[in-house]
C-alpha cells in the first residue's frame, strides 16, 4: 500500500532482488498513475488500486492489455487486502491515510510490514488490540522499530530497561534557534542522511518524525514513555539501541538504507543476502551522540506529552502536524509555527479518554479542520 511512494519504490527493489521468493499481488497509489503502471507491468501485479478515482480510466486502458486488474478509490484498498492470496500488506501509505486500510488488513489477520507510524500513533490501543484478537502479526518497517525488534529477538524475553531511540537530528542539528525560525522549504528538505518523501523529511527536520516514533515505540514493545529516550546520532549508523537491568546495551548498525528494515520484515525470521553498502568500521573511525535540544525542537516534549495525556491526544497532535506540515510545505507558514499550530490544536480539542475506532476519524477530520483555521489566519487564506 503506497508502492510509489519512498518506501514502496523500495520495497519494490527489495523484491527485485528476490523473485524467487516474493510474488507481488496487489499494488496502490493515490495519484501517481504513469509509476503505478510501470510498476505493475514489471512485477505482473494481479491487481491495483488507484486511489484518485479520476486516473482510473488512464490505468485501466494501460493495464487491460497485460491482464491486471485496475480498481479505484480507498475502499477498494481496504477490500483487495483481505483477500486470501494476499500474506503481507506493506503499509507504506503516508500519514492518516493509511489507517483504515490497514486496519482491514489487521483485521484479516495478515502479517503487517508497518512503515507507516501515524496508523499507530492516532490509533495505537485500538490497532494492537485488534491485531491480538485476529492474530495478526506486526513487524516494524522503520528502521528505528526494526533496529528495537532485532535487539529484542537475543533478550530471551528479558524486560527491557531503556529503549534509546536514535535521530540524525535532521538538517538543523547545528543551526542556532533564530536561524531555525527563518529556514525555507528547501532547506528543510535537504536532509544531511536519508532519502525520504517530502511529508517525513518536514518530520524529521522540526524532529516531529521522532516524536512519533517515540509513540509508536510505546505501542509495538509495550514500553512506557519514560523509558524511551531519544539521542542524536548525526552519522545514523546505529538505528535504536535496546539498555536492560544489567547495564548492557545491544544495538542494531548499518548505512542508512531502509531496504535493510523492509527485507528483514518481509523476510522475518531469515535473512537473506541485500546487494547494499556494507559497514567498515576502520573506515567509520568514530560516532558521535548527544542529547537533543528542546528548545529548538519542541515537537518532541508535544509528543511525551500527548503520550502521557493518552486518549486520543495523539491522533490530535498527528492531525495538526499533518495539516501544518502541508502548511510549510506549500510555504503557507513559517517552520515554527508548525510546532506552533500543533500545540495549540492540543490545549484546545476535545479529549476523548477512551476512544473507539469512529472517534479517532472524527477527531482527524475536527482538528483538520481547526489547524485549517489557524493556518488561514497566519497565512491569510484557507488552506483545506
Amino acid at each position: 500500500m503506497g508502492s510509489t511512494g519512498s518506501i514502496g519504490r523500495q520495497a519494490l527493489d527489495v523484491i527485485r532482488q528476490h523473485r524467487d521468493l516474493f510474488e507481488v499481488e496487489l499494488l496502490t497509489a493515490n495519484n501517481s498513475s504513469e509509476l503505478l503502471i510501470q510498476q505493475a507491468v514489471e512485477f505482473d501485479a494481479n491487481a491495483v488500486v488507484i486511489c484518485n478515482e479520476e486516473k482510473y480510466n488512464e490505468v485501466a486502458e494501460a493495464l487491460q492489455p497485460h491482464y491486471i486488474k485496475v480498481f479505484a478509490g480507498m475502499q477498494s484498498v481496504c477490500d483487495l487486502v483481505t483477500g486470501d492470496n494476499i500474506d503481507i500488506v506493506l503499509t507504506s501509505m503516508v500519514g492518516f491515510s493509511g489507517l483504515s486500510s490497514t486496519v482491514a488488513a489487521v483485521k484479516a489477520g495478515k502479517t503487517i510490514a508497518l512503515a507507516n507510524k501515524e496508523t499507530l500513533v492516532a490509533a495505537g490501543k485500538i490497532v494492537m488490540g485488534l491485531a491480538e484478537r485476529h492474530g495478526a502479526r506486526i513487524l516494524p518497517v522503520d528502521s528505528e522499530h526494526s533496529a528495537i525488534f532485532q535487539c529484542l529477538m537475543g533478550s530471551a524475553g528479558a524486560p527491557i530497561e531503556k529503549i534509546h531511540l536514535t535521530a540524525s537530528g535532521g538538517p538543523f542539528r547545528t543551526w542556532n534557534r533564530e536561524d531555525i525560525a527563518k529556514a525555507t522549504r528547501a532547506q528543510a528538505l535537504n536532509h544531511p542522511n536519508w532519502s525520504m518523501g517530502s511529508k517525513i523529511t518536514i518530520d524529521s527536520a522540526t524532529m516531529m518524525n521522532k516524536g512519533l516514533e517515540i509513540i509508536e515505540a510505546r505501542w509495538l514493545f509495550g514500553t512506557p514513555g519514560d523509558k524511551i529516550q531519544v539521542v542524536i546520532h548525526p552519522e545514523s549508523i546505529i538505528h535504536s539501541m535496546v539498555e536492560y537491568a544489567d547495564g548492557s546495551v545491544i544495538a542494531q548498525m548499518g548505512h542508512p538504507d531502509m531496504r535493510e528494515a523492509i527485507q528483514f520484515a518481509f523476510s522475518y525470521p531469515f535473512r537473506l543476502p541485500l546487494d547494499n553498502r556494507k559497514l567498515n568500521f576502520a573506515e567509520l573511525g568514530k560516532m558521535s551522540f548527544f542529547a537533543p535540544d528542546p528548545e529548538k525542537f519542541p515537537a518532541l516534549g508535544l509528543a511525551y506529552e500527548a503520550l502521557e495525556k493518552g486518549g486520543n491526544m495523539a491522533c490530535i497532535m498527528n492531525a495538526a502536524n499533518e495539516a501544518a506540515v502541508a502548511a510549510f510545505l506549500r510555504e503557507e507558514i513559517g517552520f515554527y509555527e508548525i510546532t506552533d499550530i500543533v500545540g495549540q490544536c492540543m490545549n484546545g480539542a476535545d479529549f476523548a479518554a477512551d476512544p473507539d475506532l469512529e472517534t479517532i476519524f472524527e477527531t482527524n477530520e475536527t482538528i483538520l479542520a481547526r489547524a485549517s483555521e489557524l493556518i488561514g489566519k497566519i497565512s491569510g487564506r484557507k488552506s483545506f
